[in-house]
């Protein structure tokens, strides 16, 4: 009898381009940074979140090699930031949330300026400037004088800057922030580029529904500490505890509303949270995907004429709050005598 084939065991999930572990820092009695740890995938955008204050710019300094930890460390690609620090930014770009500006500079003598600070040559230097140009519209601008800038001029020159080592890891700093609506668009598409390539970014943004909009997962960080790290929608459809333990549903009903509204009030685990014209938007006992199928159930079983069964999504700055509520009452309880 022949032996049996041996099983081919399933392949390893890649490693994280970035790793913070156990991050600290401290600015004398001030804890900016408290015991921090998350990953950060390679390929696509993570978006970074907290209130002012909360140790965001801290973190990504430290990232960027600008500032070092009181304790812990921040890996990327396997070097240590701190003991590696050459070598990391030949790998990491950063944008920070303000431009340091050289206000009789054009914007190609810009470029070209801090293309000659990463060492290219003459003929490499003038490619690798025009093709930043040409990525982030710069092309027309390039003879205008930076203090003759818009805000949105000036945050896409600080993007291209970012741009001119080709980084694989970038690091941005609220890049949107004071852009009106037609730069914030076109900062999205740049960014859907930049991921559309393989590359990675990591930005830190107050617009949460926006950053909903490019990031793939979501770290959220509270008095230094991580709060949370996953998808967007994991948060959009999380129970809120405010409301109680279960998702928020839209109900649609065909005849009598009234009927449908009684049925819910004197059900065990169901709230009323909003009366309306053609049904109600109500709390029901479910947590999961299963628990929102046996809910449905539940109404049909009663003999509602339901539909519409929709389950509500929060706003991502209600999802914070609640994040930072959750933290804040665990904290107390871990305390309390």
């Amino acid at each position: 009898m022949l032996p049996p084939e041996a099983s081919t065991p399933p392949p390893l999930p890649p490693a994280p381009l970035v790793r913070v572990e156990a991050l600290n820092r401290m600015f004398g009695s001030v804890h900016a940074v408290r015991d921090l740890s998350f990953t950060i995938p390679r390929g696509g955008a993570v978006g970074f979140i907290g209130a002012n204050g909360a140790g965001k710019t801290t973190t990504m300094r430290i990232m960027a090699t600008l500032d070092d930890p009181t304790s812990g460390r921040v890996v990327v690609d396997g070097l240590d930031v701190v003991e590696h620090p050459r070598e990391i930014r030949r790998l990491v770009g950063w944008m920070p949330d303000a431009l340091g500006t050289y206000q009789t500079m054009t914007v190609f003598e810009y470029l070209d300026f801090f293309a000659r600070s990463y060492g290219f040559s003459a003929q490499q230097r003038r490619a690798r400037i025009e093709e930043v140009m040409e990525f982030a519209d710069l092309g027309p601008l390039a003879h205008r004088q930076m203090a003759k800038l818009s805000k949105g001029m000036s945050q896409r020159l600080c993007f291209g800057r970012m741009l001119l080592p080709d980084p694989e890891f970038m690091i941005l700093d609220e890049p949107a922030a004071g852009l009106d609506p037609k730069a914030r668009l076109e900062f999205k598409n740049l960014v859907r580029l930049l991921t559309a390539r393989g590359k990675t970014l990591f930005i830190s943004s107050h617009i949460l529904s926006e950053l909903a909009e490019m990031c793939d997962a979501m770290v959220f960080i509270d008095s230094g500490s991580l709060v949370f790290q996953g998808h967007a929608d994991d948060l959009k459809h999380a129970p809120d505890v405010a409301g109680g333990a279960g998702f928020i549903v839209q109900v649609g009903v065909a005849g009598d509303t009234a009927a449908f509204q009684e049925w819910v009030e004197s059900r065990p685990g169901w709230r009323l949270v909003e009366a309306r014209r053609d049904g109600g938007l109500v709390e029901c006992p479910a947590t999961d995907q299963a628990g929102l199928a046996g809910a449905l159930k539940q109404l049909i079983a009663g003999g509602i004429e339901v539909v519409e069964f929709r389950r509500e999504q929060r706003r991502l700055e209600e999802a914070f709050v609640d994040m930072v509520k959750r933290q804040a009452d665990a904290s107390e309880g871990a305390f309390r005598p």
